[in-house]
């Protein structure tokens, strides 16, 4: 039951009553917003509907606004209605709808809120696919963490969904890594290697994989000339990353469904050609010259012809190159074989979730989504901004030269997994985002994931004190649909069933925008106003959820814990952190 769903489906009924089907068309209406107004005392429901209206219907929004508030007046749900400003409709609803919508709650668990709005269209999220080159560490936890709980809230919302990893094992950072792991295979063998040599790779993490090397070949790959050793050890040290990776993402419960590997775009008859064939048949390659960009030079621009994507004709601000000068593709033209290879896949609706170092790649990667499907695929590039750590109120500073980069791993080990989840997403995934060890352990209301989950345990307790104050009192669910919700009609009563009806309208708003955050926001003020409700009854014993002078009451308030924990849960489920029952 979405009471704002309800409402938008009467309010545009009623105006087709009023001005005929013919005069509203589908994107005319879809422009009309019902939501919550933005204070409380204005209402529980407010439309723009009249002002949408106005222009395509030559009235004034208030004349427009009259005669929508005349055809609901009789409407036994709605106890006032109001006409404010230039033409906004403020609606306060009787308290039995909120009691109907309570028993919904119940009825459905988790599946209230839930709308099918992805009708099992196949959907692509590439996410995290940093460079297999040493464990994932803080630059690369928030994308994961995002692209994590998107799939799984796409998921929910009834999306076919592929979770994927864009494998980067091609291109000069595999052959550094091979380089890196081969000294530390002449290391495992008792070579002194002294200082490690600017450019490669100095991360201690090698040093047990040259010690694989040396047990599984002892000294032979010394006696090869050095090309051919780190052919050798080239598949091999990928495939320890891997392992190490998937290790870091198993942390933080991260999975994949796919591993996709750029190098098999690359070869004679590989993707990458084959792409670059199809897009000259159409004429989007050609060989030409690049102007330099304004300001200040980019390190990929090169004054020379060469072979260019019309970009530009598909909204980027410049054409793209493909080939480089040494004759090997651009990443770009990586790029564009692996989009459409998704394509070629089934996946018409792809999400990929970048770094914040990557930008300046959107408009490029829409460019290109749109020139291999001929408009037919849609990409949504998520930014995820730059994480700061902090402790003790400072800097935690991270140094690639040296290798001594916080590690995904030890962030999780020192704070647990939910902690890392929920500060990821309690911020949209566009902003800056601080990241303190002190308040991540903090058993405070100042602790956002603590609060949240402290919510969740208190709603078990309250469980828990009313088995053992009243033990004659059946709380089975069965009970619980059959309590008299009617009861319950004190305003903080009223406002937490209020803040219940608008979960699944935060649903439908975070899958349709592609942003999770709003399930941990809506989660937090749904925490906020659960234990405020309960420290009010600790000023006044009436208001306590175990109400020892009626038992009708207390059933009622149950019913009001049960649906508050019910949505707690699942939407920390979501999100991928847990729901405990109890917190030490």
């Amino acid at each position: 039951m979405d009471i704002f769903a309800i409402f938008s489906d009467k309010i545009k009924n009623t105006l087709k009553e009023i001005y005929g089907e013919e005069i509203l068309d589908n994107e005319l209406l879809a422009k009309i917003a019902v939501e919550p107004p933005r204070s409380l005392a204005h209402g529980d429901i407010s439309t723009n509907a009249a002002m949408v209206l106005s222009k395509n219907l030559r009235q004034n929004p208030r004349e427009i606004a009259t005669k929508i508030t005349d055809y609901f007046k009789n409407d036994k749900n709605i106890s006032s209605i109001e006409i404010v400003g230039p033409g906004f409709i403020n609606f306060r609803l009787k308290n039995k709808i909120y009691h109907s919508l309570l028993s919904s709650i119940l009825s459905l668990g988790e599946n209230y809120g839930k709308v099918d709005m992805g009708q099992g269209e196949r959907v692509n999220i590439e996410y995290v696919s940093t460079n297999p080159t040493g464990p994932i560490h803080v630059g690369h936890i928030r994308g994961a963490v995002f692209g994590d709980a998107l799939a799984s809230l796409m998921e929910f919302v009834g999306y076919d969904v592929v979770r994927e990893y864009y494998v980067n094992d091609a291109g000069g950072q595999i052959d550094i890594l091979a380089k890196s792991a081969f000294l530390r295979y002449r290391q495992a063998l008792g070579e002194k290697i002294g200082e490690i040599e600017k450019g490669l790779y100095p991360g201690k993490y090698l040093v047990p994989i040259g010690q694989d090397l040396a047990v599984k070949f002892g000294d032979k790959l010394l006696t090869k000339p050095e090309k051919e050793s780190l052919e050798i050890i080239k598949p091999i040290v990928l495939k320890a990353m891997l392992v190490l990776i998937k290790q870091d993402l198993a942390k933080l419960n991260i999975r994949h469904d796919i591993f996709f590997s750029e190098q098999s775009l690359h070869g004679k008859d590989g993707e990458i050609e084959k792409t670059l064939s199809w897009l000259r048949e159409k004429g989007l390659v050609y060989q030409g010259k690049l102007e330099p960009p304004k300001g200040k030079l980019s390190d990929d621009w090169e004054d020379r012809e060469q072979t260019l994507f019309r970009a530009t004709k598909f909204g980027d601000d410049s054409d793209r190159a493909l080939v480089k000068s040494d004759g090997s593709y651009t990443y770009f033209a990586s790029d564009i074989a692996y989009h459409r290879e998704k394509y070629l896949r089934g996946f018409n609706k792809q999400i990929v979730v970048l770094g914040a170092d990557h930008s300046g790649y959107v408009k490029r990667l829409k460019a290109a989504v749109k020139a291999i499907s001929d408009g037919k695929a849609e990409l949504d590039v998520k930014i995820c901004q730059l994480v700061r750590l902090l402790r003790d109120g400072k800097q935690v500073k991270m140094s690639k030269r040296s290798g001594e980069l916080v590690s995904l791993a030890e962030i999780v080990d020192e704070v647990g997994p939910d902690a890392v989840r929920f500060i990821m997403l309690f911020r949209r995934n566009d902003a800056p985002l601080d990241f303190d060890f002190n308040l991540v352990k903090e058993m405070s209301r100042e602790n956002p994931v603590f609060y949240v989950q402290y919510a969740y345990a208190r709603s078990c307790s309250i469980f828990r004190t009313a088995n053992r104050e009243l033990p004659d009192l059946d709380l089975s669910i069965d009970a619980l649909r059959r309590a008299d919700i009617s009861l319950l009609t004190i305003e903080e009563e009223i406002a937490l069933i209020k803040l219940l009806s608008t979960w699944p309208r935060v649903l439908k708003a975070a899958a349709k925008t592609h942003e999770p955050h709003r399930i941990a926001f809506y989660l937090h003020e749904l925490a906020a106003g659960f234990h405020g409700f309960w420290t009010r009854g600790k000023e006044n014993p009436d208001l306590r959820f175990v109400n020892h002078n009626s038992l009708s009451v207390t059933l009622a308030r149950m019913v009001l814990v049960r649906s508050v924990q019910q949505i707690l849960g699942t939407g920390l489920r979501i999100l991928g952190v847990s729901a405990p029952s109890e917190l030490s």
